[in-house]
């Protein structure tokens, strides 16, 4: 077993950022690391922010990551991916879902949504790679399994076997869906999507 390894998971509610922690979760514990992990939820279940905070070690006291520690960090849509970097460690890895989800602020005309979030996020982070996670999902027939696709690229960037992963979808997934969940993580998982930014 090697190091501790933090993976924070971000988005809105509504994007399947739940299932996927639990995903991790048990890759993780199949391996033997002690897990611990956290969720946080906005007011309202579809629409506002959720956090997971995973933690992964031979053993963890605390289920909070630390701003600063995050070795790895998927964000399901650009603003929270904005909204959570300062979580990112300095030679973190960031996974980008290039999806654009407005909050009310912005719908409301209260703000407007951030312009060059991915340039923003690209001058700050180590290794920093995007993707359209959703039209992937689309093309595959379903657009809730964005997630896995999702899922698949930070397998990408993890030491964990392939099989491993499949075997938590299996774990996780419904059998009526899991088919289609494990073609969306392969898919994730191809990098032939990839658009790399980053050292």
């Amino acid at each position: 077993m090697k190091g501790k390894i933090d993976v924070l998971l971000v988005g809105v509610g509504g994007q399947g950022t739940i299932l996927a922690s639990k995903v991790v979760s048990t890759v993780a514990l199949g391996r033997g690391y002690d897990v611990k992990m956290s969720e946080i939820h906005g007011m309202a279940q579809r629409g506002s922010s959720v956090v997971t905070h995973l933690r992964m070690a031979e053993k963890v006291y605390s289920p909070l990551i630390e701003a600063g520690q995050a070795n790895y960090m998927v964000a399901f849509e650009q603003l929270e991916a904005l909204r959570w970097l300062h979580f990112l460690h300095e030679y973190g890895t960031i996974i980008v879902n290039t999806q654009r989800i407005k909050p009310m602020t912005v719908i409301t005309s209260a703000a407007t949504y951030p312009a060059a979030i991915g340039q923003q996020i690209a001058a700050v982070a180590h290794r920093m790679v995007c993707l359209d996670a959703l039209s992937i999902a689309q093309d595959l027939g379903n657009v809730r399994v964005a997630n896995v696709v999702l899922l698949g690229a930070l397998a990408q960037q993890m030491d964990f076997p392939q099989d491993d992963w499949l075997q938590a979808l299996e774990a996780t997934v419904p059998p009526r869906f899991l088919a289609l969940n494990k073609r969306a993580f392969e898919a994730g998982l191809s990098g032939n999507w990839r658009l790399e930014v980053g050292s």
